[in-house]
This record gives structure tokens, sequence and C-alpha cells, in this order.
């Protein structure tokens, strides 16, 4: 039987069809900074952000010359800036250094997108201390430091009602592997279920400043990480039967999540976990009564 939404395999296989929707630029005036931002999901948000009128930082650490093809995509959307900035967001000083370029080059910050991630994979008894600590440090430890840095401006400069109903807002790209265990996985899905109550904890402190806190939880999303997961029918069809909705993700049905929690759409909206993730978290193992 053909598969309703085929992966990209080669030429002779079609893409999945997305709707056309236009994006509003609710976010015109707004600066945000999006962390991992080269490639893949990170990559969407940051041009989805530049859509919805946004400038945008587009953070990247080791491929320079994709950060910039981003930072041309934003600038074509519109009247955008942006530029490209290489920083470790596990490392604090880094970290600093560009949220300090930022302010300089922008004045201020209204978004900050933690999307920047990684995998070391290991089954649990050969996974090495610096597997584990690498992965995380990026993840979870990267987000913490952001997530301060934001913090710390979005309440030196406080609420402009004339841009925004909020003083800031934070968005963390976490995954259906907060709640769902992983095997072989130990470090990535430690790292997203911390990067959950991180976000709430951080979502409850911040609040009476009217700053919002919130996480994207995808599923199986078409990116390169996971390319083995949906570049051939067969496995296509193995990682349908984990999606209920039966298509894999594309990165825009993230960024346009982003660009709502991002927005004063949702502005009643904080320390909330977003799952899209056609259906995986609905365990379709037991569909049949298990």
């Amino acid at each position: 039987m053909d598969l309703p939404f085929p992966p990209i395999a080669d030429e002779t296989l079609p893409a999945v069809v997305m709707p056309s929707c236009p994006i509003d630029r609710k976010l015109k005036g707004q600066k945000a900074l999006v962390t991992g931002a080269s490639s893949g999901i990170g990559r969407g948000i940051a041009i989805g952000l530049g859509h919805a009128g946004a400038d945008v930082v587009v953070n990247y650490v080791k491929d320079a010359g994709e950060a910039e093809a981003i930072v041309e995509a934003v600038k074509s959307c519109g009247d955008n800036q942006a530029y490209a900035h290489r920083a470790d967001v596990s490392n604090e000083d880094d970290v600093r250094a560009m949220f300090e370029k930022m302010i300089a080059e922008f004045g201020t910050i209204d978004i900050l997108v933690n999307n920047a991630g990684v995998q070391k994979d290991a089954p649990f008894e050969q996974m090495t201390l610096e597997q584990w600590n690498t992965v995380i440090g990026i993840n979870l430890t990267g987000q913490f430091l952001c997530s301060r840095e934001a913090v710390r401006e979005f309440k030196r400069r406080g609420v402009r009602p004339e841009i925004s109903c909020a003083a800031g807002k934070i968005i963390c790209i976490s995954s259906v592997h907060d709640i769902i265990p992983w095997a072989g996985h130990v470090n990535y899905a430690a790292s997203k279920g911390g990067v959950s109550l991180m976000m709430k904890s951080i979502a409850q402190e911040v609040a009476p400043y009217r700053i919002r806190v919130n996480s994207i939880c995808p599923g199986a999303i078409r990116t390169p990480i996971n390319v083995s997961a949906w570049s051939t029918p067969e496995a296509y069809t193995e990682l349908m039967k984990l999606v209920p909705y039966k298509r894999i993700g594309e990165v825009e049905d993230i960024a346009r999540a982003a660009i709502w929690l991002a927005s004063d759409d949702s502005d009643y909206v904080t320390g909330h976990n977003l799952y899209i993730d056609g259906g995986m978290t609905l365990y379709p193992g037991f569909e049949t009564g298990g």
C-alpha cells in the first residue's frame, strides 16, 4: 500500500505537501535569539520568526556557511535584521558574550528559543561520562544559561507595551522523550525530562514579571539528525507505527507553533509543554487495548 505521506529518499518519492498559509507579521519589532539555528528545527524556527517580522540572531557552533545562509533567508523575509553568532551554549562565557553582543546590536531581546541540542547514543552500560556530560551540558545546562541571561534582560527592561503584552518570551525546545522513555538514549531522555521541570519552575518564578516560559515537545520531525528513520519506504513504514496521524512532522509544524508562543496570541499561556507529535504521546501500541 502506498504511504499517504512518503518520505524524501530520492527524486522518485514526492515530498510532503504542507498547506501554504501566509504567516502574519505579528512579531514586527521584536528581537529573537534562536540557538542551534543553522539546521533542522532551529533553522525552520529562525526563518519562521523572520517571516513573522522579528529580527533574529542565528546561533551556531559548527557550520558558519549554513548559519549565514539562514541569516540571508531571514533578511529576505522583509526589512528584517539578522546576523550569525558562534557560541557553545554549554559555555557560560560564550553565552554571556552572545547576549552582550545581541543587546549591543539590537538593543534588547524579546524572544529566546532554546533549540540547541545533541544526541550521543549508547547502550546504558556502555555510555561514557563524556557522552553523558556533553548531552546534559548542551541540552539542559545550555538552556539554563541562555534562559538566565534572557530573564535578566527581561526584568531589567520590563514590558514594552507598544511591542508586546509580555516583558519576554522563552521557548524551550524539548521532546516527546521528556515523558516517553527511550532505551539506548538515556542521556538524551534525562536532559529533556530536566528541561520540562526546569521550564515549569522558571515559568512559575518569573510569571509575576510578565515573562512567559513554555516548551515545544516535537515527535518525529523530518530533519537531518534522524534521516535514517524516514529516508526509505521501509523505515518510514516502521516510523508510522508510532504516529497515529500517519505522517512525519515538518519543521514548519514546529515553526508555526513557536511563532504562536512568541506572539501575544498566546499571552495567557505559560508553563506549558506543547506536544507536536502527530499523536505519538497517545501511545499507539495500546490502541487495540494493549
